[in-house]
């Protein structure tokens, strides 16, 4: 019989043909056969089943089996023995690999056969020792599978006794961490999804059975997530196991997890981390509900740092991916896909209001959900209110540090170092001022010890590092104000002031000791004071830098303010000269805008210091488009005679006032343009600094004349111009009812080029021949000109020269208060006259008068910003501590308006057609990109370390799991970012608390 049938399914006949004479073979079971009939019969009908070519042969292999092994039990007991089973499952059936999912197949079709002979009882016994051998082996799914539908169907077969039970639980667990798709399609998908729940499912039913194998087959699963090493990536088929842990577990297990000393914050961030990422496996069910427990459970412990890197790391996951799932739900367009887009948009918000100062990465994201409807702050507020997880590590790992070398821009970034930002985005813009930069690079200060040589080896490593960001460690324990607490957040524009007098006053220090102590030298020949000589003579000037008295500060920062006061009783005049480094623009609040008149000195002491502290109150106005006025007071000063000044500050549009008054703004026009009818700009609030103040109530000005308290009028005025005017716009106001300082978030333009009104002394006749318009006839010579040009009490006139200023760089703070949020900075290079200088600015402004452009609709900013974009639209840069990026300046203009936290905050304008520039073809060296060379330690440390840093790149080629476990962030490599509040750079910098209570909120 059995040669009739092979030779019949191996024959040419037709397929029904053979069907037939197939059923008859089937149907001949029943009849008597002998022992050795049965045998080869068994043994025909196991080669088809196994090696069978087409499904055909399988098939009949498979009936004719069972008929046989039904009607013959006994002969085929002793065919399915032992040894053939031990056979198939260690060495496979011929060509056929033991690890084939068919022998399994065969072996249950067997064992189907004989459950009520005895010998089954053996084979059970074996099969559990193999399901144990075969699990360890991590099996592939389709393999795994078959031998869990296997053990599902026999229970008898699974390993018995409480170690091999829970041992066979345990690799269960790590052969599923194993699991891949081995395809993409969905057919493909579909069966791989089916196949792990085939698995999970077994573990359920034996967690079921053996409730003592559940907790430590979870310790297994906890082991597999949390480990570090980068060589394996544990499937998110472990995702499958979640639904089938008792839910009234989660209170204990979480407790037992979040408080085991055992469990390093390491192992817990990579394990939350791959819990989140389960979220994707198709049938997750419950798995929020897990994720969501834990990040409760270790905020109840305090474990804040795991919670903020875990944020931390899952944005950087996520947001590359936002715009692509918005245009495909717009595209798909169920309602079921709006409503989720509706729920995706308002997180989006939340997200962006949360962790903000990342323009960058949000900006394609706002344009791709610009027509969804944006939700208000208050309700962001309300999302993000349940909880605010604040670190306790000191040392909370950057999530921008994640490239191994330099970005395209060949700019270098600045190592967080723990709320440091506020250095960082001060240094960067410094770093920016060309002029500035070159004079500090050329600084022959070999062997000294001061604050500027730690500066000059910051830029020299800046300029030359091959590292993405440098770690400024020494020169930030130099530099930093002692009332400054380490690693909370600052004002940076606090230590910027506080930086340059102390450069300022150390050169002053050195050079007068080394001015006091020459004839010293000349008598004694000390060595320690040929030393102090030395490091006096270190600040040499550079070539074109003028007075050999003024520092280097003073030659690029410094400026010069007269404040003048008239008594308005007897016109008596005090004026008083003051040196700045930087403009600090106050605002006068709304209400006192409302009247007419010049600006009120609301504070109880006269305002002689022309720095205003930035603690002061300041308001501003919404509004993106700047100014049609890109001039400063512009014109002369408001004549001062007997009896004009009561005229001009009582109505100032009336015809006595001189036509220069055209470029200041009236006091009517600048309350309506700060109040917001107009956008307001930086124009503005230098319009207002300018502009005249009364003294008056409980601020009457002291007349020594009068010898009484007088009102007063207090004007101050630029008479030095800076070679870099540093602006800062301040916007901190002290509340005080929450004694905090609060931050005004109103939108501010910033002029690309803007003009600084500089009053110098100078003659009537070169005044009208200069060209100055003081409203007045050129024929009204003498007596009645000289009454309209000479102020009272004044000994000469002063014009106003408009010198034009270029945008260098703007520090921005994102955050809603001074004792947090983030600071990063935009700027570009800007140098001396010439092709790289950006003078064609100045030509493109000299084609409109000054009285023109305040006539003119469109603003000749506007011209000049578009201009210079589209000729150089990569000449900004955007450095945000370890992250260095191009940008262009209409992101610089959107800044407020996209990000309502992020505000410019200190501003650095550079003097067109300065005459102060380096000759960068200097015979003393070969100059790199316009800087001069380094001196030899300079650039032998340079060298050094970037050799180290090569050698570093290697060794962390080689050394990567080590890192991992060093480190829960994988590509941050080094570099810390900011903490929380107090001074807070993190995830809630401005924004409040982030818990979670949805599965949705874990995008963040």
């Amino acid at each position: 019989m059995d040669k009739i049938l092979e030779g019949l399914v191996s024959s040419s006949h037709p397929l029904p043909l053979k069907r037939v004479i197939v059923r008859r073979v089937v149907e001949s079971a029943e009849t008597p056969l002998s022992q050795a009939q049965c045998r080869a019969m068994f043994a025909l009908s196991t080669r088809l089943v196994l090696q069978g070519p087409d499904p055909f042969q399988r098939q009949v292999g498979r009936q004719v089996l069972e008929a046989y092994g039904r009607y013959h039990r006994a002969e085929f007991e002793a065919f399915f023995n032992r040894g053939l089973v031990l056979g198939l499952l260690q060495r496979g059936y011929g060509e056929l690999s033991n690890r084939d999912p068919a022998i399994l197949d065969y072996i249950q079709a067997g064992l189907r056969l004989i459950m009520s002979c005895p010998s089954v009882l053996e084979l059970f016994e074996l099969l559990q020792v193999e399901a144990l051998r075969l699990v360890c082996e991590r099996p592939a799914p389709p393999l795994c599978a078959r031998l869990c539908q296997l053990l599902g169907d026999f229970p008898q077969c699974l390993p018995r006794g409480r170690k091999l039970s829970l041992a066979f639980c345990q690799q269960l667990v790590r052969s599923i961490a194993h699991f891949q798709s081995q395809g993409s399609r969905e057919a493909e998908l579909r069966l791989y999804v089916s196949q792990v729940t085939q698995v999970s499912g077994l573990l359920r039913s034996v967690w079921k059975a053996e409730p003592d194998t559940l907790l430590p087959s979870l310790q297994e699963l906890f082991a597999v997530i949390s480990a570090a090493d980068t060589s394996f990536e544990p499937s998110v088929a472990l995702a499958s196991l979640v639904q089938h842990i008792p839910l009234q577990m989660i209170t204990v297990l979480i407790r037992s997890l979040t408080t085991d000393p055992n469990v390093k914050d390491a192992s817990m961030t990579q394990a939350l981390c791959r819990m989140i990422d389960w979220l994707s496996w198709p049938l997750a069910q419950h798995v929020e509900t897990w994720v969501i427990a834990l990040l409760k459970g270790l905020a109840a412990v305090q474990k804040f740092t795991i919670l903020i890197d875990v944020t931390l790391l899952k944005i950087e996951l996520i947001v590359p991916h936002v715009v692509a799932l918005v245009h495909s739900f717009k595209r798909d367009g169920l309602p079921s896909s709006t409503a989720f887009l509706m729920q995706l948009t308002e997180l989006i918000h939340c997200m962006i209001y949360h962790y903000s100062g990342f323009p960058e990465l949000y900006e394609p994201i706002l344009e791709a959900v610009k027509d969804m409807p944006k939700p208000t702050e208050e309700k962001m507020k309300l999302i993000l209110s349940q909880s605010a997880w604040t670190s306790q590590s000191s040392s909370l790992p950057s999530c921008s540090s994640r490239l191994s070398g330099k970005s395209e821009t060949g700019k270098t970034g600045l190592i967080n170092l723990g709320n440091t930002c506020y250095m960082n985005s001060v240094i960067q813009a410094l770093f920016m001022a060309t002029d500035f930069r070159r004079h500090v690079l050329s600084l022959n200060l070999n062997g000294c010890n001061s604050l500027m040589r730690k500066l000059q080896h910051l830029f020299a490593f800046l300029a030359h590092t091959q590292r993405e960001a440098y770690a400024p460690r020494i020169f930030f324990e130099a530099s930093r104000p002692p009332w400054f607490t380490p690693r909370s957040q600052q004002d940076c524009s606090e230590y910027l002031r506080f930086l340059l007098d102390r450069l300022h006053e150390e050169e002053r220090t050195l050079k007068a000791l080394s001015s006091g102590k020459t004839s010293e030298i000349i008598m004694n020949e000390d060595s320690q004071i040929q030393e102090a000589v030395h490091k006096g003579q270190v600040f040499a000037e550079a070539p074109c830098m003028g007075s050999e008295e003024r520092t280097l500060i003073e030659k690029m920062f410094g400026g010069k303010l007269k404040t003048t006061i008239c008594c308005l009783n007897c016109r008596s005049m005090s004026q008083k000269e003051e040196a700045f480094t930087d403009l600090s623009l106050a605002f006068c609040p709304p209400t006192s805008l409302e009247s007419v008149g010049p600006k009120c000195m609301e504070s109880s002491e006269v305002k002689e210091d022309c720095v205003v502290q930035t603690n002061t109150l300041a308001t501003s106005s919404a509004g993106e488009t700047p100014p049609n006025n890109l001039e400063v007071n512009g014109g002369c000063d408001t004549v001062m005679n007997e009896g004009t000044i009561k005229d001009v500050s009582t109505e100032p549009n009336s015809e006595s006032a001189t036509n220069c008054e055209l470029e200041v703004q009236d006091n009517r026009d600048m309350s309506q343009r700060l109040v917001g009818k107009n956008p307001l700009s930086v124009t503005d609030l230098l319009n207002y600094f300018l502009a005249p103040e009364i003294l008056s109530g409980d601020n009457k000005y002291y007349c020594e004349k009068c010898a009484s308290l007088q009102n007063a009028e207090k004007t101050m005025q630029i008479i030095e111009e800076p070679e870099y005017l540093i602006l800062t716009l301040l916007r901190f106001s002290y509340d005080p009812k929450c004694h905090i300082r609060r931050k005004i978030l109103d939108n501010v333009s910033l002029p690309l080029v803007l003009k600084l009104p500089v009053k110098r002394p100078a003659s009537p006749l070169a005044v009208v021949s200069g060209g100055c318009s003081v409203g007045v006839e050129i024929s009204d010579i003498g007596e009645n000109l000289a009454k309209k040009l000479k102020p009272s009490g004044a000994d000469e006139v002063i014009c106003p020269q408009l010198v034009p200023y270029v945008l260098s760089s703007v520090v921005v703070h994102s955050g809603v208060s001074s004792e947090s949020g983030h600071y990063y900075s935009y700027a570009r290079n800007v140098t001396g006259p010439g092709p790289s200088g950006l003078c064609h600015q100045s030509t493109a402004l000299s084609l409109v008068s000054p009285q023109d452009k305040l006539l003119t609709e469109e603003s000749p900013c506007t011209v000049v910003e578009n201009e210079l974009d589209t000729e150089m639209p990569r000449e900004w840069f955007l450095f945000n501590d370890s992250r260095v990026t191009f940008t262009s300046f209409q992101s610089v203009q959107k800044i407020t308006s996209r990000f309502p936290k992020d505000t410019a905050y200190v501003l650095f304008y550079k003097k067109q057609n300065s005459t102060c520039g380096f000759n960068t073809n200097s015979a003393n060296g070969l100059w790199v990109n316009g800087d001069p060379p380094l001196q030899k330690d300079l650039m032998d440390a340079i060298t050094k370390d970037n050799k180290l840093y090569l050698q570093e790149q290697e060794l962390s080629a080689r050394t990567q799991a080590l890192q991992a476990a060093s480190a829960s962030c994988s590509f941050r490599p080094n570099g810390f970012d900011d903490n929380d509040p107090p001074g807070s750079c993190g995830p809630t910098g401005g924004g409040g608390g982030g818990g979670f209570s949805t599965v949705g909120r874990l995008v963040f």
